[in-house]
């Protein structure tokens, strides 16, 4: 025992080297080296994890093996090739040969060969390698796979939280507001908007997870699917909490996404027809124009061409929302005199242009 709790006192060592200048005099024996040293702690982990005293004394020798940054704990030692694995992926220093051969141990799949570090590290290696892909300059035209791969890149995230069995599910909202409002919220409107389109085509698997996520059986496809509906309520719950941010991501999306999301989030078209009906309620005639406009340009968000446009996608839709949208015009359009005529009522004039 004297002896593994002085290897594992070496674990701090091992992962200040992989991120450091060092790595630059690596060869593919060293790298190989560096995981099989990873695949003991994990050894050790799976061994002792079962066992509270000798766990404890592992965890009491890896804190006193670093007092000068935070603690790893003896969980550590069970993610140690994750550890290992995300270091060396992000350290420029490391030789394009042994990087090569990295990526290969990472990528290689389960069941041909590959050491236990591949369970986690290869889902790693794709995620590392989105992320430098999502670095890449904008390009004219290139922003949708960007927002799609940000969105798989979530859900993924998303779906390992959910798999845990509850584990830390009060804490899923706040981590989950935590990472969005690190964008620029356009951006943040895009990816959620992107997220929540892949779940309700349910494709959202594809891509998105560790590859863990086969749905075999019924009871997969069902556990699958609820976990997939908690996690679109999390995403829905973001948007409609707040009703400043709610509004911000309607305007910022077009009219055809918007009603997409309507037709496949009921809790989606009701808010957003009354945030039409309440743009459009800031609108008036002007018989010296002949059209409607903004009676306050500091108030009224949309223009009568762009509110017309999102009621047209909005009748575009499902049979179920053109419905719900052509009550909700006709209900206002009888509130405000049920007048027949055009330039009397604004509703009046959608409902005409959303029935042609």
């Amino acid at each position: 025992m004297a002896a593994v709790l002085g290897r594992v006192a070496e674990l701090p060592a091992l992962l200040a080297l992989s991120r450091s200048a060092l790595v630059r005099h690596w060869d593919t024996p060293a790298l190989d080296r560096a995981l099989e040293w990873a695949r003991y702690f994990q050894h050790v982990h799976d061994r002792f994890r079962a066992r509270p005293q000798l766990r404890e004394a592992l965890g009491r020798r890896l804190r006193r093996a670093q007092p000068c940054s935070p603690p790893l704990g003896f969980s550590a030692l069970g993610r140690c090739p994750e550890l290992l694995g995300l270091a060396l992926l992000e350290n420029r220093a490391l030789p394009p040969a042994a990087c090569r051969r990295l990526l290969r141990r990472l990528l290689l799949p389960p069941g041909a060969g590959a050491g236990p570090e591949s369970r986690g590290l290869a889902p790693l290696a794709r995620r590392k390698a989105a992320a430098r892909l999502l670095a890449l300059p904008r390009r004219p035209g290139g922003t949708e796979p960007r927002v799609r791969a940000e969105a798989q890149l979530l859900l993924g995230r998303l779906r390992e939280e959910e798999a845990q069995e509850g584990a830390g599910a009060a804490g899923r909202p706040r981590w989950l507001c935590g990472v969005l409002e690190r964008l620029p919220l356009p951006r943040a409107f895009a990816v959620v908007a992107a997220a929540l389109a892949l779940l309700g085509q349910g494709s959202g698997a594809e891509g998105a997870g560790d590859g863990d996520r086969d749905g075999s059986g019924p009871d997969g496809n069902r556990a699958s699917a609820a976990g997939d509906g908690c996690i679109a309520g999390l995403l829905l719950s973001w948007l409609l909490g707040n009703l400043e941010r709610f509004s911000a991501f309607c305007l910022c999306l077009p009219g055809s996404l918007l009603a997409s999301l309507a037709g496949h989030y009921s809790q989606l078209s009701r808010p957003y027809l009354d945030l039409l009906t309440a743009w459009g309620s800031q609108l008036h005639y002007d018989p010296l124009q002949g059209r409607w406009v903004k009676s306050c340009l500091e108030k009224a968000e949309l223009s009568w061409e762009e509110l017309r446009e999102r009621f047209s996608c909005l009748c575009q839709g499902s049979a179920l929302l053109r419905e719900q949208t052509q009550a909700a015009l006709k209900l206002l359009k009888i509130r405000d005199g049920d007048f027949q005529v055009r330039g009397l009522s604004v509703w009046t004039d959608l409902l005409m242009e959303v029935e042609k």
